[in-house]
């Protein structure tokens, strides 16, 4: 097996369409869902993530851009964030406003943004559900709302560490997390937010979340 690799360069291979699967902590292989996330939005995505947002939009993890391209052909105000290359090069090549960085980093219209989606399991960014969530109630408007995907109820809060397999070459090991129903009350709270709904559409689930008035 070649050198291990970067994640963000195995990010950017596997939406460039190579043949790529998420290694977990167990040694468990699961496909990365490369054709999915790159193929226009179902009826469950419209249900859960684009129908809902009405307001400017920031869809963070947005890979190669099926929602926040859905939602600015809507003529909503929307820009997806992302650390790889090829997937801020998709997302524009969709119509749609990326950009390439880190959601902890300083990005464009701090404080002013409706909604922030965290879709298709991107609240496990970074390992740390909470520290996630109190970074984007730095960057939603005070009345602002985060739609995040989360896991079935019993799966509780998990930790770990991945990697992605890239065509026999595996990448840096690389924080995550998956929340599940049963735990996203106390990991918002945590995180400066608040639960004030569930959602669960064609064996999806999503939480809505608001911040938490000081």
């Amino acid at each position: 097996m070649s050198l291990a690799f970067d994640p963000t360069s195995a990010y950017d291979a596997a939406f460039s369409g190579k043949a790529t699967q998420v290694v977990g902590d167990s040694g468990g292989h699961e496909p990365f869902e490369v054709g999915v996330w790159s193929s226009d939005p179902d009826w469950i995505d419209h249900a859960l993530f684009i129908d809902p947002c009405d307001g400017a939009t920031l869809d963070v993890g947005c890979g190669p851009g099926r929602l926040v391209g859905e939602i600015a052909r809507r003529d909503v105000p929307a820009m997806g964030i992302d650390v790889s290359i090829e997937a801020v090069r998709q997302t524009r090549f969709r119509g749609a406003d990326a950009l390439l960085g880190d959601i902890f980093l300083e990005i464009p219209d701090e404080g002013e943004w409706k909604y922030a989606l965290l879709a298709d399991g991107n609240l496990g960014i970074g390992g740390d559900p909470a520290r996630l969530l109190a970074r984007l109630r730095e960057v939603l408007s005070p009345d602002g709302v985060v739609i995040a995907e989360v896991a079935e109820h019993g799966a509780g809060l998990v930790r770990e560490e991945r990697q992605l397999l890239v065509e026999g070459r595996l990448s840096v090991a690389f924080d995550w997390a998956v929340v599940g129903l049963d735990a996203i009350e106390a990991v918002a709270a945590e995180g400066g937010m608040r639960v004030i709904g569930t959602s669960s559409v064609g064996g999806r689930h999503t939480a809505t979340m608001i911040p938490i008035s000081p």
